[in-house]
């Protein structure tokens, strides 16, 4: 048995100045053929698990072409066409396989196509066509449509955020794909769309954890091979956004509709408890300040990378050099121009430089700031959290500063915090820190909330920001709450 795997992934921020290209995905990944196989191989993604699981079971696996670049603004037609191009060349390369099994996000947006999950895999069934086995894989994240339920056999979405399940779903899809085509089972995939958007809701906690529970409930039924919760990405001006649930039964096509109608009751019912208390910098400071144990970590919502933000918003840091800390760290706000002169000055200088909000005018002014250069890095190391394990970062020169009692990492790649790598790597070990800044939403909880005594979230301006009226949003489909509270299902 021979099962072709690819990938293409880009959670798309529409509101991002920053236009995704192909310099950016080559950032990250642009593989074709064996080349993805030791990327991969072993990583807690959903490539990984693909590729394990099918060695398990000593089915071939056919690598074709994979990509993903972090969190940014449209993508490109021309870029969008290079990646259309390769897979389909890979999948042609591939010659006669028995499945499909595709590592897509789901909330992905081209210049002139709000869909690109949808149109990508209409584009691969005009190659294959309707008779092979075509399984996908999905960020909870994703805003899902009909398009894509209607050329997938099914649509496998992570159940966890922070998604350390990725790899399940890779393995997931190969156990899919090898039913199809051995034991002749047939798919019903069901989408029920809700007109609501939340915001970032880790999935051990109420009310995405009660959500989950009901999902996973249904999924015991002998006719039911999925059921998942899509929170869909609120930070996209198109007309597909929008909480789902999407179930997926044994051909049962009547009951795949009735468990995803009731699970998406169920959220309507209680979309109220999924609107957060918010603190402000300086509040989550001053509430840090006043627990007892350490560390304490504070996470910066507005400004994660892993939005689709820039990653060198000012607001979290300024109010932390303001407090007149003596035992914080923060990491990391990307400046590529400050740590090439951090580089050039060398362990030991002391630098006085405008540090951050340069790519836009949404996450704050830059910080003139004077600090002692600590210590000096390339920037690379391999991810230790549950969340994506395995996986190899390059952040390029990125520095160590100490200012105001603050020690501060200086990238120049930007990307979220998932776990306490990044701060190794400059010699910090966070658990003697009494405040622990970082840039995420919600990922770095899988390796922050087993070492530290307390999590506090803080927003402000910014691309990711938990308050959507920030955003003038001009293509959703309306109503849609909380925007707009009359809003009726």
């Amino acid at each position: 048995m021979k099962i072709a795997i690819g990938e293409v992934m880009h959670e798309t921020n529409t509101f991002s100045s920053v236009q995704t290209t192909v310099d950016l995905f080559k950032k990250w990944e642009w593989s074709r053929g064996d080349a993805i196989l030791p990327n991969h191989r072993g990583v807690r993604d959903f490539l990984g698990g693909m590729i394990d699981r099918a060695e398990e079971l000593g089915i071939e696996v056919v690598p074709t072409f994979a990509t993903t670049a972090s969190p940014s603004g449209t993508i490109t037609r021309e870029t969008y066409e290079a990646i259309k191009n390769e897979l389909l060349a890979g999948i042609k390369a591939a010659g006669e396989v028995d499945a499909i099994c595709l590592s897509l996000h789901g909330a992905g947006v081209v210049e002139g196509i709000s869909d690109m999950e949808g149109d990508l895999l209409q584009v691969v069934r005009s190659e294959v066509g309707y008779d092979l086995p075509l399984i996908v894989t999905l960020d909870l994240h994703g805003n899902l449509t009909e398009k894509m339920a209607q050329e997938a056999n099914a649509l496998l979405g992570v159940h966890l955020y922070p998604h350390i399940d990725c790899y399940e779903r890779g393995m997931e899809a190969i156990d899919l794909a090898r039913q199809m085509v051995q034991e002749g089972l047939k798919t019903a995939v069901h989408v029920t769309k809700l007109p609501l958007m939340i915001t970032t809701s880790t999935t051990n906690q109420s009310p995405a954890k009660d959500i989950n529970a009901i999902c996973w409930e249904w999924e015991k039924h002998p006719d039911v091979i999925d059921c998942a919760f899509f929170h869909a990405f609120p930070y996209t001006d198109i007309p597909e956004v929008g909480v789902s649930v999407v179930a997926i039964t044994r051909g049962d096509k009547d009951l795949a509709k009735k468990i995803a109608e009731e699970v998406a009751n169920e959220i309507w019912t209680r979309r109220n408890d999924f609107c957060p208390l918010v603190n402000t910098p300086a509040e989550g400071i001053e509430q840090a300040l006043a627990a007892e144990e350490m560390p304490i970590v504070i996470n910066e919502t507005s400004d994660n990378p892993g939005g689709g933000t820039p990653g060198d918003g000012t607001y979290l840091l300024r109010a932390m050099l303001e407090a007149q800390l003596d035992n914080a760290c923060f990491g990391c706000i990307c400046d590529p121009e400050i740590a090439q002169i951090a580089h050039d000055a060398g362990v030991g200088a002391t630098i006085s430089v405008k540090l951050g909000g340069k790519v836009d005018n949404l996450h704050g002014e830059p910080i003139q700031l004077t600090a002692y250069v600590k210590s000096l890095t390339d920037g690379c190391y391999v991810t230790s959290s549950p969340m994506g394990k395995g996986m190899h970062f390059n952040l390029g020169k990125s520095v160590r500063l100490q200012s105001q009692g603050v020690d501060i990492l200086v990238c120049s790649v930007s990307t979220q915090v998932l776990d306490e790598q990044i701060f190794l790597l400059h010699g910090i070990d966070v658990t003697s820190y009494k405040i622990v800044a970082l840039k995420s939403s919600q990922h770095f909880r899988a390796a922050y909330e087993p070492i530290s005594k307390q999590i506090i979230t803080v927003d402000s301006p910014g691309l990711t920001t938990l308050q959507f009226s920030f955003f003038d949003y001009k293509n959703l489909s309306r109503p849609i709450y909380p925007l707009d509270e009359e809003t009726e299902y």
